[in-house]
């Protein structure tokens, strides 16, 4: 698997990856679905069954993983996912895209933190090059109300990442809120001895698999050591002082043994759906109480939510009063 850093370091159109890697696939998938040019031209939403694929289907899960392996811009799944969608063509069960939910690595906190178990992270999601134009934001907006309709999450963040020449568009077409380009990791990491993990962000160092090496590096057993461990990260209040330091230690080593670069920050973006109407106004009246300094305004009325500039790999995001000078409300 190539990382996709380096697929896409050369590319010098004015299309997200995404954009650029289904006309590179377009031939070769129309080929594999057994469909021609024309055909996928005249397809709409109403041709795809929207497809819950749970844990439990290994079949489905890898077939989901292997879409999105093709046509992702990270290439890998996200770890700690937890549901997965899909939208096959009626015509003939035809896989034409995948939107997975995760848990999300930090927590945001935009209702409060008594509702931080309401949300989810939409951590990868790709749609396959003959596609409509809209499958994207239907298979998205499916996918919502299904959550909505079968779990307790009621809030939805996304990323957009510059890197990939993302803006969010399919976010802003899906009336998501924007939060601004201020989320993420600034500098990622790679290391030589795993070359197929690609880039990874800080929290690689703090993964409960890496903790258990740390604790084994300095002689603590892994029976002991899962004594102190919560479900994802370690309790310190129960990790003995010296033994916490060591830790630590061990964690700053393999942190230095890694390459590491700066990175951009992504944009974020946030969807607020209640099972009732009156369930959504109230979590969204709660989403303005309790970010009363967020710029809130929702894209798709704008037409163009953001512009973003890149000067010299850095990127300047336009504030929303220059956006609705320039388009109106």
């Amino acid at each position: 698997m190539i990382n996709p850093h380096d697929r896409f370091k050369d590319y010098q159109g004015d299309k997200c990856w995404q954009g650029y890697i289904r006309e590179l696939n377009l031939e070769e998938d129309l080929q594999a679905a057994g469909l021609t040019e024309q055909e996928a031209n005249e397809l709409r939403t109403s041709d795809f069954d929207f497809v819950y694929v749970p844990k439990e289907d290994k079949k489905g899960c890898e077939e989901v993983k292997d879409f999105i392996e093709r046509h992702e811009w990270l290439g890998k799944l996200q770890q700690r996912s937890t549901h997965r969608f899909c939208a096959r063509l009626k015509k003939n069960n035809a896989l034409a895209g995948v939107v997975i939910m995760s848990t999300p690595n930090a927590f945001s906190n935009l209702l409060g933190p008594e509702n931080t178990d309401k949300e989810k992270l939409i951590s990868r999601g790709a749609c396959i090059s003959w596609g409509p134009k809209n499958l994207g934001s239907w298979l998205i907006m499916s996918s919502l109300r299904w959550m909505v309709e079968n779990t307790e999450f009621r809030y939805f963040t996304a990323y957009s990442d510059p890197e990939a020449k993302e803006l969010g568009t399919i976010y802003q077409a899906c009336n998501f809120i924007y939060l601004g380009q201020t989320s993420g990791t600034d500098k990622q990491y790679f290391d030589s001895k795993k070359p197929s993990k690609g880039w990874f962000s800080g929290r690689e160092f703090r993964k409960k698999s890496n903790y258990f090496k740390y604790a084994s590096k300095i002689g603590v057993s892994k029976e002991q050591w899962k004594k102190w461990m919560k479900k994802y990260s370690p309790d310190w209040n129960l990790v003995p002082p010296k033994i916490k330091a060591a830790i630590k230690k061990e964690e700053e080593v393999y942190r230095n043994s890694c390459l590491s670069r700066s990175v951009p920050p992504k944009h974020k973006y946030v969807y607020i759906l209640g099972g009732s109407k009156k369930e959504t106004k109230q979590l969204s009246k709660l989403f303005a109480e309790q970010n009363p300094k967020r710029t809130r305004f929702r894209c798709s009325r704008l037409g163009c939510c953001l512009a973003v500039v890149n000067r010299a790999s850095s990127y300047i995001l336009l504030d929303f009063a220059a956006v609705v000078k320039r388009y109106g409300k």
